[in-house]
Formats: structure tokens, sequence, C-alpha cells
């Protein structure tokens, strides 16, 4: 009899455990980089509007259940090479955690499940997301392993998430949007492959595109790319347009919390030989999060 009891327990905990591998498989701390969606909204001075940030929420769910199944689709096709990675031999699938048949599985079902929600919540969104998939698609067969593509490939793929953001809630996708994401992103992907330049110097397997990057080369890029970040938003804070727009002179104060923000990323990379992933860096520095919440709450009372 109290063995019996006892079952229902050790089943229960079988089966949370279950979950927690399953979801490793989704990815879901990298679900931050789709809160681009909402971008638009935020600088059209139209986050307040509930129904339009209902609408960009459906989209940034979608964006993030599609981003899992092509998280899942990268795994599978790279399972070899991940089984020998210091890192990544640790996912779900290449540790064995998760059999093959279920991985496919559960890609199959998420791509079904974003995309027909998409076309029948909007059909631009769809399309943007079809866009996505088979960009990703290509990035996991090919594209990855060419030096310079694989990192446009990924700014591109970011572009997209804000150009989502806007079909869904009827926001212009303005220049200076594109412009400014697209070289974060370049920035972000060139700390990405810095890591992987750092393994494959200390003798772990990573991709084929790293013999074109090394340290030298990476840590350039990177400070070349922040400096025309800087740039960028300092045209963007004083362009007459801007301000006209947000009935602003003062967004120039945000600057401050850039620069702040890109020096501490180059910190934590170059001086702490913190891990380059900016997911990881985002996540775990406190400091980072309190000059992203420090930007957030200027241009916050700046523009409100």
């Amino acid at each position: 009899m109290y063995l019996r009891l006892r079952t229902p327990p050790t089943r229960r905990l079988s089966d949370s455990h279950r979950m927690q591998k399953y979801l490793r498989l989704l990815r879901p701390h990298h679900y931050a980089k789709n809160l681009a969606v909402f971008m638009p909204l935020f600088f059209a001075v139209r986050i307040t509007e509930l129904d339009l940030v209902l609408r960009n929420l459906v989209a940034f769910v979608l964006f993030s259940v599609l981003a899992s199944a092509v998280y899942i689709f990268n795994d599978i096709r790279d399972l070899g090479e991940d089984r020998e990675h210091p890192l990544k031999r640790h996912r779900p699938l290449a540790a064995g955690e998760i059999d093959l048949k279920s991985a496919v599985t559960v890609h199959i079902v998420l791509v079904v499940v974003s995309l027909l929600c998409a076309f029948l919540f909007q059909q631009h969104l769809f399309f943007i997301l079809l866009s996505y998939f088979f960009l990703n698609v290509a990035y996991s067969l090919l594209l990855k392993h060419v030096p310079l593509i694989d990192i446009c490939v990924i700014s591109i793929t970011f572009v997209l998430r804000i150009g989502a953001g806007a079909v869904v809630s009827g926001v212009e996708l303005r220049m200076w949007m594109i412009l400014i994401t697209f070289l974060l992103a370049m920035f972000l992907g060139m700390a990405k492959r810095r890591e992987d330049v750092v393994l494959a110097a200390g003798g772990g397997t990573v991709r084929k595109a790293v013999d074109g990057y090394n340290v030298e080369f990476v840590n350039a890029a990177m400070v070349l790319m922040a400096s025309v970040i800087i740039v960028s938003y300092i045209s963007y804070t004083i362009s007459p347009e801007v301000m006209s727009r947000f009935k602003s002179e003062h967004l120039y104060v945000s600057v401050v919390f850039v620069i702040l923000g890109i020096l501490r990323f180059l910190q934590l990379t170059f001086v702490g030989n913190e891990r380059s992933d900016p997911t990881y860096i985002l996540l775990t520095d406190r400091f980072l999060q309190l000059i992203i919440a420090a930007w957030l709450a200027t241009f916050l009372v700046l523009i409100y």
C-alpha cells in the first residue's frame, strides 16, 4: 500500500524531467531576440495602444514558435558537429536526451502551427515568417559556412523581426530603424563568431566558417561596427525629422547609455574573457541590464 502511494510522485518527477528536456530543445531564452517586433510600435510612440500591443504580442509568439523550430532544424542538421563541440554537446539532441524522431516531429509541428496561425492572422506576417524560415534553412544548410555572409544573414533575420512588428501594427518601418537594427545585429553576430574562433583556437570543433575569421579580425570588426552604430545613433537623435516627430530636442541624452552599453559589451568580451554569446551576456550581466533599463527609461521620458 505504501509503495502504491509513492508511485505517482515518482511518475510526476519523471514527466517533469522530460518536459525540461523538451523545453531546453526549444531554447526559450533566445526568445528575447523576438522582442524586436515591438520596436516599431515603441518608436512610433504607440506602445500604449493596447490593441496594437496585442497584435504585436501575437507576432512575438508566432516568431518564437517558428524560431524554436529553426533551432531544432539546426540541431538536427549539425548533430554530428554538436557532439564534438565543447558547449553544444550538452544540448538535449546532441547529448542523446531526446531521440532524432521526436525532434523531427516537434520541428514539423512547430513549423505548421506557426505558419498556419500566421496565415490566418495576417498574410503579410505569414510571408515574413515564411521568408524567415527559408532563410534560416538556407543558413543551416549552406550560408553559415560562408564567412561574412553568415553574419549578414543573421542580421537580415533581425530586420525581418522588426518588419513583422511593423506590418501587424500598421506602423511605418523607417529607414533609421532598419539601418541601426542591421548594424547592431552585425555587431552581435561578430561577437558570437568570436566565441567560435576562441573555441577553435583552444582545440574545439566548430563550423567551417571560422576558417575565414581570426581573433584579430573579429576584434577589429567589432570595434568598427561599434563605432558605426554609435555615429548612426547620434545622427538619428539629432535628425531634424526625428526631433520633430518626437517633439523633443533632447533625444541626444540617450546616447550616453548606448555608448555605455556597447563599451560594457566590449569590456566583457575583450577584458573579462567572458563568453561572447550576446544572449548569454544579456541574460547574465546585471550591469548591462541596468544600462539598457536606463536607456529605455530615458527614451520613454523624452518621447512620452
